[in-house]
């Protein structure tokens, strides 16, 4: 008998490792604790209090990453919560309760769709709903205005801090670029590590590191910025190494799915490159791998374009395309954002409105801090955040943990200066306690106790417990619930994502090939069953494989724009691949009443995986010699059919990709 707990319970105990963001845990000292006590010395000990917590959260979104990502990962979400608070501080003022309920009922169904966008969005919706939820209860003598200043001036505070301060990286290289290079010199290393991997058992776990990595850098380059190209000889150099390394990681996903015998000199290039990006300098004579095969000598041709790009490189081409006002309502409207939206709505207003009940029937006697309810359920009904039970649980013992802590310290602590100074290293603790959903309620739980009793309340954590343990019953009962339409809807979104991307990408390499390997006619690989209740459609790509294609052949479009567009498809591929991973993760480790929902979806992704390596070894093929081998196209040809295979009737997935004619 196994003696492994179940994947809810082990998901719950599972923490993140790595060294400890020291950068961060001085901005989070400097954030929370400082604007606390600048409000009590300025007799504005309110505005102090609204500006500490939206330090706090901010501190929640500080990241490891690049200054540029930093921008959008804080500022975002930072101007979501200062509307919140303007929405919940007048309809607290002017609303009934059931108008009040109603409202945040609906506040809850608009962030919950958005958040499906992605995670920038996610944090906007949940500060959108917290700040709401605060400013609709919170007795401050404020207006709605002056606290949506505020909100947004603490949260700037700490984006200042993460501008200005230098981090570790940095002190050692370019000030401006510290994120950036190490973000792109981890490619370089990443596509090392899976050449060393080739012919191993580890290959495709380094292959998915390699996806991570590049994922990583992209986001680190592509953040937000005031014009529109990059500002600096510096910064272009910066981006054509970027894109130096995206053939370098085809030609090793290549070798690895070919699994050739790879010379051990071959992953040198890669690891000096990674040195020369890091310490911004030239890279010196590199190793010429074994031109014996075409992968090896895609190799060889990728580490000759990476030294010329080292040396004057002034690429601003960074593979990406931006998502059109149509994909994203597409993602908030389709059925991950419906079912996630419906299931905020019904968390935040259910426990809104138990809020209001218990409060009007005087449950907290003078003392109204029924807005904690809402603001709990917000964390805990987050699917980023992890599993459902796993958040309960983490979030039931943290809170207990948290108050037991402040109200040892509340007996000794002198006031309010030791209360102060529990919120700065609180807010130090964040970036380290982010790393488990426990410890990180436990922290926030003693500085937010921390902040209400600066501002003039008495100790309350008897009642933190009590309303922490009534939204986890509220949000456990809403989330077993069953929804319109089909369950699992954030999986099937990711699911759909991938195999558009997948579908895309394979198209566009089969159309680089000389000879006709597609039919004119269609097949579908997965075939769907007649559903009661209408399905989402396939997510089409911002950019249609057929119409791309076209495109490069009636415009005359060089073989690099047309390489360049390849790569934009192969990163969008095993981006959604990656995505799509981490939702089934998060699914398969729910209470078995939901994980039963997206049994199976691992095993497609998989197959998506082999599709798009598999993928991508025939574009290696293709550009060396113009044509498939045999075996790739009966690979492929194998592949589909075991995705048509296991999602037959599922409607998981919509694949409609051109047939491969084994004939050629």
């Amino acid at each position: 008998m196994s003696l492994a707990p179940p994947p809810w319970l082990a998901h719950a105990l599972r923490a993140q490792r790595g060294p400890i963001p020291w950068s961060a845990v001085v901005r989070g000292a400097l954030s929370a604790g400082p604007l606390l006590l600048a409000g009590v010395l300025a007799d504005r000990t309110s505005l102090g209090v609204v500006a500490a917590i939206a330090a706090m959260l901010a501190g929640i979104n500080d990241r490891p990453g690049s200054r540029r990502v930093s921008v959008k990962r804080i500022g975002v979400p930072a101007l979501a919560g200062a509307v919140g608070m303007v929405v919940g501080t007048y309809a607290g003022e002017y609303m009934g309760a059931v108008a009040l309920t109603v409202l945040l009922t609906f506040v809850g169904l608009v962030a919950g769709g958005v958040s499906a966008v992605g995670p920038v969005a996610s944090g906007a919706g949940t500060q959108l709903l917290v700040a709401s939820a605060i400013g609709a209860g919170m007795p401050l003598p404020l207006e709605g205005w002056l606290r949506a200043v505020a909100f947004l001036g603490g949260a700037c505070w700490l984006l200042a801090l993460r501008l200005a301060l230098p981090t570790p990286g940095a002190l050692a290289g370019d000030f401006r670029f510290d994120g950036e290079r190490e973000a792109v010199a981890a490619v370089y290393e990443a596509v090392a590590d899976l050449l060393d991997a080739v012919g191993t058992e580890h290959a495709t776990a380094r292959r998915v590191a390699l996806t991570a990595a590049l994922d990583h850098a992209q986001d680190a380059l592509t953040g937000p910025r005031l014009r529109r190209y990059a500002g600096s000889a510096a910064e272009r150099r910066l981006h054509a190494q970027y894109a130096a390394a995206l053939p370098l990681a085809e030609a090793a996903t290549a070798l690895a799915w070919a699994e050739e015998a790879v010379p051990g000199r071959a992953s040198a290039g890669p690891r000096r490159l990674a040195a020369a990006v890091r310490e911004n300098t030239h890279t010196g004579p590199l190793p010429a791998p074994n031109r014996s095969g075409p992968a090896l000598r895609a190799l060889d041709d990728a580490l000759l374009r990476a030294a010329e790009a080292f040396d004057r490189g002034r690429g601003e081409n960074l593979h990406t395309r931006r998502l059109t006002a149509r994909d994203l309502l597409r993602s908030v409207f389709g059925a991950g954002g419906r079912e996630y939206g419906l299931r905020v709505a019904l968390c935040f207003g259910a426990s809104a409105g138990v809020a209001q009940a218990l409060h009007h029937s005087h449950w907290y006697g003078e003392h109204a801090h029924w807005y904690w309810l809402p603001a709990t359920a917000v964390f805990l009904v987050k699917p980023d955040l992890g599993p459902l039970a796993s958040r309960v649980l983490c979030r039931a013992a943290g809170t207990v943990l948290g108050a037991l802590v402040f109200a040892g310290f509340a007996l000794v602590l002198p006031r309010p200066e030791g209360l102060i100074a529990l919120v700065a290293v609180s807010g130090a603790l964040i970036p380290v306690a982010t790393r488990h959903f426990a410890a990180q309620t436990a922290v926030v739980t003693v500085l937010v106790l921390a902040l209400v009793m600066v501002g003039g309340e008495p100790q309350a954590s008897v009642g933190r417990i009590t309303e922490t343990l009534l939204a986890c019953a509220i949000v456990l009962i809403v989330g077993h619930l069953p929804m319109p339409g089909q369950r699992g809807g954030g999986v099937r979104s990711r699911l759909a994502a991938a195999g558009g991307a997948a579908q895309e990408y394979l198209a566009h390499v089969l159309r680089e090939t000389e000879r006709p390997l597609l039919r004119k006619t269609e097949r579908p690989l997965v075939r769907e069953t007649p559903r009661p209740v209408p399905r989402e459609a396939p997510r089409p790509a911002p950019r249609g494989a057929e119409s791309a294609v076209r495109d490069i052949r009636t415009e005359g479009t060089s073989t690099e724009d047309t390489r360049a567009l390849r790569w934009t498809l192969r990163r969008e591929a095993y981006r959604a691949l990656a995505e799509a991973r981490t939702a089934i993760a998060h699914a398969a480790a729910e209470l078995p009443a939901l994980a039963r929902h997206s049994e199976g979806a691992d095993e497609i992704v998989a197959v998506l995986e082999r599709i798009v390596d598999t993928t991508t070894a025939c574009a290696v093929h293709v550009d060396d010699s113009g044509r498939l081998t045999p075996e790739q196209v009966h690979r492929l040809t194998e592949l589909l059919d075991e995705l048509g295979r296991l999602d037959e009737g599922q409607g998981r997935v919509e694949i409609r990709l051109p047939e491969v004619n084994l004939a050629g």
